[in-house]
């Protein structure tokens, strides 16, 4: 059994974590952890927990964290999680990190993205980005995980095969992504309250976003060569889920069929539990995935403007947050991926 510390387990993600963690039939949840509630049960925070038994919320004690887990979640803001995961290693525990503070390859990257100078930049060389269906076999023997961000997550996965394939162009390409408010997490800002973002629909951090940083520097590595593109986020007025509609443009002087596209996805994807790719022309919603660890992929070729848009789905609270963690969890103990996560969305 694996014994499971969560750090900042009141956070979206943090929660979703608990409530993962808690029917997961290889782990054992051991402590729960939040500064600003230490001493609190979750239950009086988040009801639901009222059906379980009583969970109480702890200070970080590092000996205790030693005696007790074999893995931590941490789910901090980003200069907090530079100064605990090197603790939680010293512990000889491994760490999965939700934070952006441990994505980057290129600390100078980090710095100039989130105005915060990374002070432990050694590690970044240890850290394993935690994108599980492209990088398995590395996270199987990692003690430190970069686990990435929701807009990455399903942006990363749609391009990906496509760019490692030389099947679009790597100098135009759009995102174009929308996010249920809990992308922003368990925020009190006016921006995210129910009057301000019901019934509304808005684009924000456009040319600034940090995401933009992660995704390239990803997507460069499948191309081979520097990537930059365009990436816009957007605040949906729903709970969760990512959808991103995402426009390439195709080699010029070549034509792309759709059974190239296909093919793809299908070397980097076949036999993944969790990536559902749509035949051409067949486009998923935010229906299609929201509750579960899925992303689906679909596309379509324009072939008037020689383009191909692609549009990607996810739950940013699972697959693009806890239920990634809990999947690349899974494969640092050995387990099959998809273990105590959901594989079918709640449709209603």
């Amino acid at each position: 059994m694996i014994r499971v510390g969560i750090i900042g387990a009141t956070g979206y993600a943090g929660e979703e974590l608990v409530r993962l963690l808690s029917s997961h039939p290889e782990a054992k949840i051991t402590h729960i952890m939040s500064k600003s509630f230490c001493g609190k049960k979750i239950s009086e925070l988040y009801g639901s927990y009222l059906a379980l038994d009583e969970m109480l919320l702890e200070d970080i004690d590092y000996e205790i964290i030693q005696q007790d887990c074999d893995v931590v979640f941490t789910c901090l803001p980003h200069e907090p999680s530079i100064e605990i995961v090197p603790k939680l290693l010293a512990c000889g525990v491994k760490v999965i990190d939700l934070s952006g503070s441990f994505r980057y390859k290129d600390a100078a990257v980090f710095d100039a993205w989130y105005g915060i100078h990374h002070t432990r930049p050694e590690l970044l060389k240890k850290a394993v980005y935690g994108l599980s269906e492209l990088y398995e076999e590395e996270i199987a023997g990692a003690d430190l995980i970069g686990n990435p961000g929701c807009y990455t997550t399903a942006s990363i996965l749609a391009l990906y095969p496509l760019l490692a394939c030389n099947l679009i162009q790597k100098d135009a390409i759009i995102i174009d992504a929308k996010s249920g408010v809990t992308g922003a997490g368990r925020s009190e800002k006016l921006a995210f309250s129910f009057c301000e973002s019901h019934e509304s629909f808005k684009a924000y951090g456009v040319t600034t976003h940090r995401h933009t940083s992660e995704i390239e520097e990803q997507l460069s590595f499948a191309a081979g060569s520097p990537v930059a593109l365009s990436f816009t986020p957007h605040l949906l007025p729903v709970k969760r889920g990512i959808l991103a509609t995402i426009y390439a443009d195709l080699p010029k002087g070549q034509e792309i069929s759709p059974i190239e596209i296909q093919g793809a996805y299908e070397k980097f994807y076949m036999g993944s539990d969790f990536i559902q790719i749509l035949p051409h022309g067949s486009l998923p919603e935010l229906k299609f995935v929201v509750g579960s660890n899925n992303c689906f992929i679909g596309y379509k070729i324009d072939e008037r403007l020689h383009k191909l848009v692609i549009v990607s789905c996810i739950d940013n609270l699972i697959k693009g947050a806890a239920g990634q963690a809990v999947q690349n969890m899974n494969l640092m103990f050995g387990l099959d991926g998809s273990t105590g996560l959901p594989q079918l969305a709640m449709y209603l």
